[in-house]
């Protein structure tokens, strides 16, 4: 598999964002970033101004991020050549995305913060909308302003890096809670807009620069065949071909700054066949189905079947047989710290829950 890492959920100068999107790049292709998910809130108008392409050898693509009347429920929605409406329910939006050929993902599904009134949580409600393709399983912002207090701001102002510990709890219970009845896609967010804050009432301090936001949380697609980077004639063959591994599962989240995730691989094996993140199986009974995990470098490997921890120890390999019918996935940590964040390979029944 070709191993492509980029960042999701970004905001420009089109929306909330303090960045054109020429310096946004920019800053992508100095961390080396192979692509990157722009997602202004309720405009396609950078795609609309011919912005999507290669940009220094990093692969733009832009979608955007809806929202409801009531500026909950928001949606990350790509792959869309225009907007699917306003005014309109979240069941609405989810369902024309669908039927525009878009893909979709639920924006921190589960946000909850009351440190600053001014920006309240924006959470998922409309969880009877069934036809979104996967859900953000970690957002940067989300988790930084969630911890923030009146005693530690300055320290997550200056180090906003060393504040982002894990995925919410919730949000991985609920993600493998779904992933029983069907696929749904895990991906990390950084939500980057690149705000400026009043430090202590004496300076203002661009607290989230993307070039810093592009070292956290990150989304890794593994493709069957590379890209052609740069290729501008064959960019639209190679955004769709990138858009079905990424719609497929074909993907795992990782912080950067905890350490370099590349090459990271959960996959299964059997005597029919062999089984990737995002795929499912008919369960064939105990021991038929290998699971193998191989990481960059040894750390605390959680293995876990419909959201329970199966097995739990220090390593940077493991194979093991299913021993039971789940949504398996894995989970590596390094110091106590969330690092990758596989999709699950789903074993089950012939009606395609587990």
């Amino acid at each position: 598999m070709h191993e492509y890492i980029g960042a999701v959920h970004i905001h420009s100068r089109y929306s909330d964002g303090t960045g054109d999107i020429p310096d946004i790049v920019h800053a992508a292709a100095e961390v080396g970033l192979d692509f990157l998910m722009l997602s202004d809130h309720n405009t396609l108008r950078p795609k609309q101004d011919g912005w999507e392409g290669w940009r220094e050898n990093v692969m733009l693509l832009i979608g955007y991020e809806i929202n409801d009347r009531e500026d909950k429920n928001h949606y990350l929605a790509f792959g869309l050549d225009k907007s699917v409406g306003v005014r309109i329910t979240a069941q609405e939006y989810v369902r024309r995305v669908r039927e525009q050929g878009g893909i979709g993902f639920i924006a921190h599904p589960d946000e909850q913060r009351n440190s600053m009134p001014e920006h309240p949580p924006y959470p998922w409600l409309a969880w009877d909308a069934t036809e979104y393709d996967g859900i953000e399983i970690w957002n940067h912002m989300s988790e930084w302003m969630e911890g923030l207090t009146d005693e530690n701001k300055f320290q997550r102002f200056i180090h906003p890096l060393k504040s982002i510990t894990a995925p919410p709890d919730i949000t991985l219970r609920r993600w493998d809670e779904l992933a029983r009845s069907r696929r749904v896609v895990g991906i990390g967010g950084t939500d980057a807009h690149a705000h400026k804050a009043d430090v202590m009432g004496f300076f203002d301090v661009e607290v989230f620069p993307y070039k810093v936001m592009f070292k956290s949380v990150r989304t890794h697609v593994l493709l069957d065949e590379p890209l052609r980077t740069g290729d501008d004639a064959l960019f639209e063959t190679d955004k769709w071909r990138f858009y079905d591994a990424l719609r497929a599962g074909r993907c795992f989240v990782a912080n950067a700054n905890h350490g370099e995730a590349r090459g990271f691989s959960f996959y299964g094996t059997s005597a029919e066949e062999t089984l990737l993140p995002g795929d499912f199986a008919v369960y064939p009974g105990e021991g038929r189905i290998a699971l193998h995990v191989e990481l960059p470098v040894k750390a605390r490997l959680r293995v876990l079947c419909n959201g329970s921890v199966e097995k739990e120890l220090v390593t940077d390999e493991y194979s093991f047989g299913a021993s039971a019918p789940g949504a398996w996935r894995v989970e590596a940590w390094l110091n106590d710290r969330g690092w990758i964040f596989s999709n699950h390979i789903r074993l089950g029944f012939a009606d395609g829950t587990c």
